[in-house]
């Protein structure tokens, strides 16, 4: 009886990766559905302009948008915070240039006013940040 229990229960050496995939299939769906959502950054719209574009440089990118908010370097702040952040970063990231990005519907003095502060910190290479017209 003994052998006979032994012979019943061989042993399975292979390893079963069907739940592995399952697992894996699962962590695939939910990163691309938060992927997407993972993004951030300040939703505006830019102006447009009939310009060749220029070579994307590493530059510090300060972003007003339509609500007068400036946002540098992800931190969004006021005009009397900005000035006095940008004295502090002018320095150190403005080697390669700043980028201007403003919203159309903004009033032309904030953006007037952020132009003001960053030549007044030294920055002369400043360059706007303007959408391609549509093809008539």
């Amino acid at each position: 009886m003994a052998r006979h229990r032994r012979e019943r229960l061989a042993l399975n050496s292979e390893i079963n990766v069907v739940s592995l995939i399952d697992v894996m299939l699962i962590l695939l769906v939910i990163f691309m559905i938060t992927a997407p959502m993972m993004q951030g950054g300040v939703d505006i719209a830019l102006p447009r302009a009939e310009a060749k574009p220029l070579e994307s440089k590493s530059g510090l990118v300060v972003t007003v948008d339509r609500a007068g908010a400036i946002t540098m370097d992800g931190t969004h702040m006021s005009l009397s915070e900005f000035r006095s952040a940008f004295r502090s970063l002018a320095g150190a990231r403005t080697r390669d240039g700043v980028y201007l990005r403003g919203d159309a519907g903004v009033p032309f003095g904030v953006v007037a006013q952020a132009l003001a502060i960053m030549n007044a910190a030294g920055v002369s290479d400043i360059g706007l940040v303007l959408e391609p017209e549509a093809p008539k």
